[in-house]
Parts: C-alpha cells; structure tokens; sequence
C-alpha cells in the first residue's frame, strides 16, 4: 500500500477495472480475464495482488474471500461494491462504475495540481527571495546558517504540512485520520462540503449495488456507510439497528440523522414509498458526484489566485517594512539627524 496515491496511480487503477469490465462483458470468465491482466497489467504495482486473486480463486475462494487476504490493497469503496456485483452477478457493471469513479478522481486531481503549479512556484521564489529583503537579514552579516534557517526550514516544514494532509486524505487510512480530516475540513466553506457530497455520492453508489444485490437492509446500510469513507455517515447509521428491528425504515430515519442532506433524505423516502429506490439512488449518486466535482474544480481556480494574492501583500509588506526601516535608519544616523 502505498503512502500517497498519485494521480497516475488513479488512472491505472481505473484502466484496471476497466479492463475487467470489458473482458467479461465480451464473455471471459473471471479467472480467464485476471490471467490475461496478470500477462499484461495496467501498471507493474498491480501484477502481484493480480497474481494473489487468481490463486485465491483457483484453491476455490470466492472473489471478496480472495480480496479479504489482501487487506488494505484496496479502499472499503471498491470491496463493498465488489461484493455487492458478486452477489448479485453484476461484476462488469460494478468495474465500470469503478473505472468511471477513478478517472474522473485522476482527472480532478490532475487539473488540481496544473492550478497549482504556477502558485507553488511562487512560493518557492518567495521563500528564497524573502531572507534578503530585511535590513540586518541573515546576508547583513554573511549569516548563513541563518539563512538556510529561514529558507530550507521553511521549506521541510510546508512539506511536512503537505505530506501529512495528503496521508491523512488517502481513502486507505485508519479511522482515526479520517475522522481528524472530517473535524478539520468540516468548516472550510467549499472543501467541507465537497467532501461531504463526495461521502454522500459514494454511499448512494454503495447502497444501489448492494440493495440490488439482495443484502438485508441494515447490513446494505452498514456496509454503505462504512465504503462512503466518512466516519459520521457510519457513526450515523450504526445507532439505526434498533429502530429497524423495531419496524421503522431508513426512509423515517434520514430527516433525524442531521449529517444527511434534506435532499438526499427527501428523495430517498420518496424512492421507498414509491417502489422507485434504484432510480432515486442512481440521481442522487449523479447530483451529489456533480455538485462535488464542480466545488472541488471551483476551489482548484480560486486556490492558486488566493495564494497569488497572499504572496503580494506579503512580499509588499516586507518591502515597505524595508524602506520604512532604512529612511528611519538615515533619519537618526548622526549624519542624516538636523543639527
């Protein structure tokens, strides 16, 4: 597993399932279509769990037994949809959904880094350009220790930042990073609730597979919340089993849940009551995955111009911190002070 998932990891990962979807679409049993991506796979990280799966299935085990000896290989996501696409003989509509789930994951993060790019420039010349600015800065007396101080140490400090957020947004993580992330992006106006969307987007996803699949309606719930990736999703429906044993439905419980949004609860009691769930979880997957996207490509376009801005106030401050500090140096040098 690895630390950070890039987005060329993302793009392989769905050409992977894309390429099971395919083959059994066109009539290749399981084991046939693994063995010929095993021969040829997407990517070299995934020829050895390929391999794993396929012995798995040749001593007998079903595909979701054969994914349970690799744990962590994949996200909670991908093992509930695939279970539910085994139960139900769905497997190739279930890799495409994932095929398609992926690239458009690799597609928004690649667009996020290009936004990004030009402003992390900035930051780096900032960085660097910023030690020689102030009047008895580390280069006013040849300090530089102080200088690397101020620049590099600056730098391994950002990057420690980053690094850290990137491990702590990987869908692979334990519950403890994912419910530090959720309490901390929670209320950033336009990331928060793009994370949100996105958690609502893929329990819909979830819950259609394994509804469709015939897994009781608690169990579906349970297992939906929990490949959602948010831990107040799952939290959430945890505290249901009671009420559902005692005869209330998902549909009467949602508009008490606070952290599920009016639509999502509106519409999925209208599905229920009507006999029209599929299609209501089909809607509410696309507009929730939409409405996601199209925050996260906001903020992707306003971030780099927010920094650009951050960085000219700042670097017009240490400017005329600059010249303020040397015409008041001259003004009370003996030789610049009225007589």
């Amino acid at each position: 597993m690895p630390l950070i998932v890039t987005p060329g990891r993302l793009s392989k990962l769905s050409e992977f399932y894309h390429q099971l979807s395919s083959m059994m679409a066109a009539g290749l049993t399981l084991v046939q279509t693994l063995e010929q991506i095993h021969r040829s796979p997407p990517a070299a990280f995934l020829r050895r769990p390929v391999r794993h799966l396929l012995d798995g299935l040749q001593q007998g085990l079903d595909l979701s037994d054969a994914l349970a000896t690799l744990p962590g290989w994949l996200p909670s996501f991908d093992v509930a949809l695939i279970a539910a696409g085994e139960k139900s003989g769905r497997l190739d509509a279930v890799f495409l959904i994932l095929s398609e789930y992926y690239q458009a994951r690799s597609k928004l993060a690649r667009q996020v880094i290009g936004y990004l790019m030009y402003p992390a420039f900035m930051v780096l010349a900032a960085v660097f350009i910023c030690p020689f600015i102030p009047s008895g800065g580390p280069f006013a007396d040849g300090n530089w220790g102080g200088y690397f101080r101020e620049t590099f140490g600056v730098l391994l400090l950002g990057f420690a930042v980053i690094f850290l957020l990137l491990y702590a947004c990987q869908g692979r993580r334990g519950e403890f990073w994912r419910s530090l992330l959720e309490r901390l992006l929670h209320p950033i106006p336009i990331l928060g609730k793009a994370r949100r969307q996105l958690a609502v987007s893929r329990l819909a996803t979830a819950l259609d597979a394994l509804l469709n699949a015939g897994v009781p309606i608690f169990q579906a719930w349970e297992m939906a919340a929990a490949a959602s990736g948010s831990p107040a999703l799952r939290r959430a429906v945890a505290g249901w089993e009671s009420r559902l044993q005692g005869g209330d439905s998902p549909g009467d419980l949602l508009p008490q849940t606070r952290v599920f949004p009016d639509m999502f609860a509106n519409l999925y009691h209208t599905g229920e009551i009507s006999g029209t769930l599929d299609d209501a979880l089909r809607r509410l997957r696309t507009y929730y995955e939409d409405e996601a996207s199209r925050r996260l490509q906001a903020l992707a376009w306003w971030l780099p111009r927010l920094v650009y801005f951050a960085l000219v106030v700042y670097l017009a401050f240490k400017v005329v911190g600059f010249w303020v500090g040397y015409y008041d140096m001259i003004l009370n040098s003996p030789l610049g002070s009225p007589e």
